[in-house]
């Protein structure tokens, strides 16, 4: 199977050593994505915000690696404040409402800024049309 990494730019990536997204065969995996934007934490203190700003990332990479939210089977999302969970929550139920992938939600004590509220991993496979 051929192995295609996907790249955000991100400066993380290169000295971390990772990509943004990786697809082999019909499966895409989108590494754990935060509300930056060039360097920036996006809406800091808006967990709403931020989810949707990582989501719009997401779907992003899908699009350029072929597919689209439809074809995501699982989200992780890790957060730092679990009692904001409808903030999250409304989010992700604006990206995913008919869609219903496998889903958690789960409280961590940081994100690697205090500024994010919020980091999310999608797997996504891609199912023949």
């Amino acid at each position: 199977m051929t192995r295609m990494n996907y790249s955000s730019g991100a400066t993380w990536e290169e000295k971390v050593g990772y990509s943004r997204a990786v697809k082999v065969g019909n499966t895409i995996e989108v590494s754990g994505t935060v509300a930056e934007d060039q360097g920036k934490v996006v809406a800091p203190g808006n967990a709403y915000e931020q989810t949707k700003f990582a989501l719009a990332k997401i779907e992003s990479v899908l699009i350029q690696a072929g597919a689209s939210l439809h074809d995501v089977v699982r989200t992780r999302m890790f957060v730092t404040d679990i009692s904001r969970w409808e903030e999250f929550g409304r989010a992700h139920g604006e990206f995913f409402a008919a869609i219903k992938p496998a889903t958690s939600m789960i409280e961590v004590s940081k994100l690697i800024d205090p500024g994010y509220l919020v980091e999310i991993e999608v797997t996504a496979i891609i199912h023949n049309k």
